[in-house]
């Protein structure tokens, strides 16, 4: 083949495809009209369309600002754990060699473990160069730590009237092992440390503060200068001086004093005047302890956030009760619930909730222990959250009706005799039932005005 015939081959070719796409565009162009026309209702997915951003949306995407950022911690406080020697006494594992007190608060659980905070109230020393012994001179062996450890408590509260029962070397010895099993505490200040506690939670500075109202006269045996090292009094002029160094360190201050008359219900005048005076200084929650029963709450309005108190939560623990005191309200206490809320740099109370504690004392079967030489009955301690024994609570059905009426009757004069107002709370009670500890039945309130005198309990050798 010479150069002109492969030339007019190529072209014929050439022309060829042509015809043959031109063809193929006149047959698909009405097709594709048909059905891009034919099926209107087909969804057409397309990429969504990136927006310019704007000064808003720009805002958006950045990380949230310090004035919408929002966190909540929650913080747990609960009453006098007072070691009578008969709490303790009955517990001892020969074969372990130690006081099994496991189980003393762990009914506590479904309201401990979900706080982010739990503070106690230790009253009584640890200190093995002492005999162990109960009132007058509270000293409970080490085990007890542990137990406390057990239920997840952070933090004990050391400022008591019984914190030098065994000296000072009680107290520092008592202070160290609470913080060898990592629990901090207040209110005394160990090997002469004076440093505000600050627990972060959350993203929440809470301080922590404790004062004593006296010490039972045992600080007599101390010279002014170890009594101003160690010891934390309610002066109101050091107190002052506490509470704005804490306002400064933390966002909410938490204050644990110990004020007020054994065994009354209601707080005195210089209760009212001090614990408020705290609010003003800067105190945010007031934690009260001492009476060894529980009395009222308030709830104070200042630079337009509500400021909590309660005068006292009673007692978490104890061998105070009616068969040894002819008064049912040493066996009550209140296990407080409180949620913050922090947003940008501010921080308040979000809620509030009481949870009324009951302390269980059942004979342990074929057990005894010895105390000055005397044989004596042995007994398993519990502290049950009232709430859980009323109707269809969930241990309900667990205990005999006598005793579950006496928990219920418990729950309902307490949560009376605490009057909270503070309606967020969503306290759900049951109907009110034949009180077991008064006269008149279905009253939850006659019952409160009773209380035993301090000279009566004395006598009964439980006093705190």
């Amino acid at each position: 083949m010479n150069r002109q015939q492969h030339h007019h081959l190529k072209l014929k070719t050439s022309t060829k495809i042509m015809l043959w796409i031109a063809s193929l565009l006149l047959i698909c162009s009405p097709l594709g009209f048909y059905f891009a026309t034919s099926q209107p209702n087909k969804p057409i997915r397309t990429l969504p369309e990136t927006a310019p951003k704007t000064q808003d949306s720009t805002s958006a995407d950045k990380a949230k600002t310090p004035e919408t950022t929002e966190t909540k911690a929650t913080i747990t406080a609960s009453g006098d754990m007072l070691y009578h020697y008969v709490v303790f006494g009955g517990a001892y594992n020969d074969g372990e060699k130690r006081y099994d007190l496991d189980n003393d608060f762990e009914q506590l659980a479904t309201v401990m473990d979900r706080a982010d905070l739990c503070l106690g109230d230790f009253e009584g020393t640890i200190n093995p160069a002492y005999p162990l012994s109960g009132f007058p001179m509270f000293n409970a062996p080490e085990d007890v730590v542990k137990s406390i450890q057990k239920a997840g408590f952070d933090v004990v509260d050391l400022a008591h009237n019984h914190i030098l029962d065994t000296g000072l070397e009680g107290l520092n010895y008592t202070a160290k092992a609470f913080e060898k099993a990592d629990i901090a505490t207040i209110g005394v200040n160990p090997e002469g440390q004076n440093d505000i506690l600050i627990k972060e939670i959350n993203g929440i500075k809470v301080a922590l503060l404790a004062y004593a109202y006296g010490f039972n006269g045992m600080e007599n045996n101390l010279s002014q200068a170890d009594y101003d090292k160690y010891l934390h009094d309610l002066n109101m002029e050091k107190v002052a001086a506490d509470l704005q160094k804490a306002e400064e360190l933390a966002d909410i201050t938490v204050v644990m004093p110990q004020l007020g008359t054994e065994y009354a219900l209601a707080p005195t005048e210089e209760q009212q005047s001090t614990y408020r005076k705290m609010i003003d200084l800067g105190a945010d929650i007031i934690f009260g302890g001492h009476p060894h029963v529980a009395e009222p709450t308030e709830i104070i309005e200042k630079d337009g956030q509500q400021k909590f108190i309660i005068y006292s939560m009673g007692n978490l623990l104890s061998n105070q009760r009616y068969e040894t005191i002819q008064n049912y309200w040493g066996e009550r206490g209140v296990l407080m619930e409180l949620e913050l809320t922090k947003k940008g740099d501010k921080t308040t109370i979000s809620n509030i909730l009481p949870h009324p504690t009951w302390v269980s004392k059942e004979p342990i079967e074929g057990v005894t222990y010895t105390q000055d030489g005397t044989v004596n009955q042995a007994y398993d301690y519990q502290v049950y959250l009232a709430e859980d024994y009323l109707p269809k609570g969930r241990y309900a059905d667990q205990v005999p009706a006598e005793k579950r009426q006496r928990i219920e009757t418990a729950y309902h004069e307490m949560m009376a005799l605490l009057d909270l107002k503070w309606p967020e709370s969503n306290i759900t009670e049951s109907p009110q039932t034949t009180s077991a500890s008064s006269d008149d039945a279905g009253k939850t309130t006659t019952a409160i005005t009773g209380n035993t005198s301090s000279s009566t309990v004395e006598k009964a050798g439980e006093a705190g």
